[in-house]
């Protein structure tokens, strides 16, 4: 049976200028793995209100679950929160359960709930809250896009919240291999046995050191068998 499929939409001038490197993709990638949800396409779009709805419009029709980052905070151009309620025509205002949330929080704090922190109390109508653990400002589900905070520490504890309630199907496996010679030497076996093995993915990463070439092979699958015989046969190739 074909795994389900995510996309992830990652917002964000500071990422798209190189100002900030993306960490939540290889996170996310790597717990979807492990359920058995395959990551199918990630896109980074700017602070664009246009951009940001025509992406997740096309994620949405075509993958099972969509994943965003970034663009949920106190800010003026925090404006994902608007862009998903009118991507789904959905109106937005300040939602009593989040304000209620937040509220707790600045309590318990001794901070002052301003404007600019009632501003992540605006939830699209019939969105369903996420749980922030780190700062309590919630993220949403809409639709089937988890609209989570683009901080890591935020983003890893709002994907562990929400992974227990997506169904997966098998786990993707990874087996490596290194080999020290150069990928010229490596095409040919490598080659036949990805086209012996059309149920596994198999690629080739190359590296230099000291001077010399060589790659690490990896193969990836859900049939632990398969997957264990594909490797064997690799290894003797490059014994």
């Amino acid at each position: 049976m074909t795994n389900p499929t995510a996309a992830m939409l990652v917002i964000g001038d500071e990422i798209l200028s190189g100002r900030t490197r993306d960490a939540n993709m290889h996170h996310l990638a790597g717990e979807l793995a492990e359920v058995g949800i395959t990551m199918a396409e990630v896109r980074i779009v700017a602070d664009d209100a246009e951009a940001i709805i025509n992406a997740v419009r096309a994620l949405s029709a075509a993958y099972d679950t969509v994943f965003t980052s970034g663009g949920i905070g106190p800010t003026h151009d925090d404006i994902t929160a608007d862009c998903m309620a009118q991507a789904f025509g959905q109106s937005i205002d300040v939602r009593d359960d989040a304000r209620a949330i937040l509220q707790a929080h600045y309590d318990k704090s001794g901070t002052q709930m301003n404007e600019a922190r009632l501003r992540m109390a605006r939830i699209p109508a019939d969105a369903d809250l996420i749980e922030n653990p780190v700062s309590s400002a919630p993220g949403f589900k809409i639709e089937n896009v988890y609209v989570m905070a683009g901080v890591p520490s935020v983003f890893k504890a709002m994907v562990a919240s929400v992974l227990p309630t997506l169904t997966g199907g098998a786990p993707l496996i990874s087996k490596t291999l290194t080999v020290h010679r150069g990928e010229g030497d490596i095409a040919g076996p490598f080659g036949a046995l990805a086209a012996a093995y059309p149920a596994l993915s198999m690629g080739s990463y190359p590296f230099q050191r000291d001077g010399k070439y060589g790659a690490t092979l990896v193969i990836r699958g859900q049939d632990t068998a398969m997957l264990d015989e594909a490797m064997a046969k690799l290894a003797e190739a490059f014994a």
